[in-house]
């Protein structure tokens, strides 16, 4: 009877490692073989884009960007993609019209994004680190908004993991150790501060979607767009605390994007609500040795230039019938530096900050408390027939 002799073992990896290694260029761009022309030729049509992208970018700095690529693979090209497919409309607030693939493109394309930045947020990126303030009792008010005009309010931060490309451009691969890694920090959560529980996108039920108030079915035109949707629904989850006080939405947009959302309205509950469980969930990431990604000149960096330095969003729905119609409005949001939304609901406007780079966490809180404090001031004074000019805030 035959026998089969076993194979013979041999490290096949130490073996052919040399010569694998002597493969590898020094260059990643040179890995590429796009048949591209020149940056001349390449430079893309900006004549009707209406994006931050679209009125900065010049045939100069194309070029400069050109062949560069960062170690996980992304050109400039991947990086203004988006505001190429969606060039904006000069009716509509300008959106930045770009993304980073991964951390390395804030740095490899930095006199892009740098311009970028300071152009949307309205302040200069230095050597210096972006101030951070998590110390929620500095902030004042934020619980005694008028429940006549305040609806509701909604506090969210978006956070990058180090080692790993944003969701515009990882790999499954990516994707599932992420959501490995997100697994982990939140049974911590769970276990030590917030129960609740971790639900597949791909297994939410209609009336589960219907509870978080989303359809998730079918990724969003701006997924799409921006190219997070890849292998939708693959290694997307939420998280729920069981009181309902918590969402953190995995993989999406973002790696990580925690929410707090109240009924009453109180900005300062949902503030501290974020602030003590997002530095819960760091101290979780930096244990698993993936810790949250902060650059120096930006602070904390994500896939948008727009939530670069605290991506923070402070949201408060305000029920407004008179000065949605006046004539100083878009003057009094300019000073206020905040911005006013319709929704799909008669006379129901989403007040929140534009910006998230310069002030620190409480200070951008801050600001959104103020100013719907004032534009709930300016409503009643409207109601009444009285004119809101003396009220209309000094240049900031």
């Amino acid at each position: 009877m035959w026998k089969v002799k076993p194979p013979v073992a041999f490290p096949m990896e130490g073996r052919y490692r040399p010569i694998l290694e002597s493969l590898v260029p020094p260059d990643p761009m040179s890995q590429f073989h796009l048949k591209r022309g020149s940056p001349e030729e390449e430079f893309p049509d900006l004549g009707r884009n209406y994006t931050w992208m679209g009125r900065i970018l010049t045939l100069a700095m194309y070029c400069r960007q050109f062949n560069r690529c960062t170690q996980s693979g992304v050109i400039f090209d991947d990086v203004i993609r988006p505001g190429l497919e969606e060039p904006g409309d000069w009716l509509c607030p300008m959106s930045v019209g770009c993304v980073a693939g991964d951390a390395q493109s804030y740095i490899l394309f930095c006199d892009f994004f740098d311009r970028i930045i300071e152009a949307y947020h309205g302040q200069k990126v230095t050597s210096q680190t972006p101030e951070s303030d998590f110390n929620y009792d500095n902030l004042k008010g934020g619980n005694d908004l008028d429940r006549s005009y305040a609806v509701r309010c909604e506090v969210s931060v978006v956070r990058g993991i180090e080692d790993f490309s944003f969701p515009t451009h990882c790999s499954r691969g990516e994707r599932r150790q992420l959501l490995t890694l997100a697994r982990r920090a939140l049974q911590r959560l769970q276990e030590e501060e917030l129960p609740g529980h971790l639900l597949l996108l791909e297994e939410l039920n209609q009336e589960q979607q219907r509870e978080l108030n989303m359809n998730l079915d079918h990724p969003s035109s701006s997924q799409l767009r921006t190219g997070v949707a890849r292998d939708w629904p693959d290694a997307r989850a939420v998280w729920v605390s069981k009181d309902g006080s918590l969402v953190v939405w995995v993989n999406m947009e973002d790696h990580l994007r925690l929410v707090s959302m109240r009924d009453d309205a109180n900005i300062a509950e949902a503030f501290k609500c974020i602030c003590i469980n997002l530095q819960k969930l760091e101290e979780y990431y930096k244990a698993l040795r993936h810790p949250f990604i902060c650059k120096q000149q930006l602070g904390w960096v994500t896939s948008s230039p727009a939530d670069v330095g605290t991506g923070l969003r402070i949201t408060v729905h305000l029920k407004l019938q008179h000065l949605p119609k006046h004539k100083r409005l878009q003057d009094v949001l300019k000073r206020l530096r905040i911005r006013m939304d319709k929704t799909e609901t008669p006379a129901l406007y989403c007040v929140s900050n534009i910006a998230t780079f310069g002030p620190s966490e409480v200070e951008l809180t801050q600001l959104v408390v103020d100013g719907v404090k004032l534009l709930i001031t300016m409503e009643t004074r409207l109601e009444g027939n009285q004119d809101i000019d003396e009220l209309v805030p000094t240049q900031k």
